[in-house]
Parts: C-alpha cells; sequence; structure tokens
C-alpha cells in the first residue's frame, strides 16, 4: 500500500514537472527584444548603416579566453545606463581578435585578428572608437566599470577622435 502511495507521488511530481518546464518555454512570436542590452552589430553592418544614419562607432575588441573581456560584458555593457546611452549615440560592433573569419572593412578583406592589429589594438579587452566615417579611431585598452565606461562614452560622443 505505502509503496503504491509513493509511486502516484512520484508519477505526479514528474507530471508536475514537465508541465512545469513546459509551460518555461514561450512562444518565440511573443517575446520582444530585451530592453537595456546593447544592439551589437558586424562591422560590416555598422558600416552599411553608417552611410544611411552617420554615428560614430564603438567597437569592443575581445577573446573567449580573456577573463576582463567577460567582465566588462557582465557588467560594464549589461548595465542599463551604458547600454541605453551606447543605442541612442552609437553603433556598437563586437571583434572577436582571436578568430580568423573574414570580414570587410573599407573595402579591404582582414581576417578578424588583422583587424584588430591593424586598430593597434594590443591587449583586451580594448574598446575602439570611431568617426562617423571610420576615417579615425581610437583604441582605449583595459576594463572600465560602467561608470567610467559611461564617461568616456559621454566625452567621446562631444569630442573629436584623434588618431
Amino acid at each position: 500500500m505505502k509503496y503504491v502511495r509513493i509511486k502516484q507521488i512520484f508519477t505526479y511530481t514528474l507530471t508536475a514537472l514537465f508541465f512545469l518546464t513546459l509551460a518555461s518555454f514561450s512562444n518565440p512570436e511573443e517575446k520582444t527584444e530585451e530592453p537595456n542590452k546593447i544592439n551589437w552589430l558586424t562591422i560590416e553592418e555598422a558600416q552599411t548603416l553608417s552611410e544611411k544614419e552617420p554615428r560614430k562607432v564603438i567597437m569592443d575588441v575581445y577573446t573567449d579566453w580573456c577573463g576582463w573581456c567577460k567582465k566588462m560584458d557582465k557588467t560594464t555593457f549589461a548595465d542599463e545606463k551604458v547600454a541605453t546611452y551606447v543605442n541612442e549615440n552609437f553603433y556598437a560592433v563586437k571583434l572577436k581578435a582571436d578568430s580568423n573569419d573574414k570580414v570587410t572593412f573599407k573595402g579591404q578583406e582582414f581576417s578578424k585578428g588583422e583587424l584588430a592589429r591593424a586598430l593597434r589594438v594590443t591587449g583586451y579587452p580594448t574598446v575602439v572608437f570611431f568617426d562617423e566615417s571610420f576615417a579615425r579611431f581610437q583604441p582605449v585598452s583595459g576594463f572600465r566599470p560602467a561608470d567610467d565606461f559611461l564617461k568616456l562614452l559621454e566625452a567621446f560622443n562631444q569630442a573629436e577622435v584623434h588618431q
């Protein structure tokens, strides 16, 4: 008798877990873009958009093995104020510097690693700031907490980039 009761409880528990798990999957059509996330683009997408609607560009140059890069993603780039400011004022690009994947930048093909070196990136994380035409750029190396990074973004947005 106890065995039958335990079996019933076990069956009910598994059934409930199944339906709870099933309910956690929502219809993808009902999802909206998460607010306060940076809208990351490829370098090609940023160049195309910049031709139509010029904006300054920031490029996060990172590697998978870089601990500070991961911290910057989880803290600085995830910060609500930073994400909002970036999305309203810049095109944001991610570039994986240890990748041999090809990208086209200003009409030339590069591996992502070659482009990082051409942009004078020597450590990670590095954020490269570009003017609206990608003619001038300035790499800024090292981890930045959200408040410091926001000040850097605001200053760059008001200033000219010097090569």
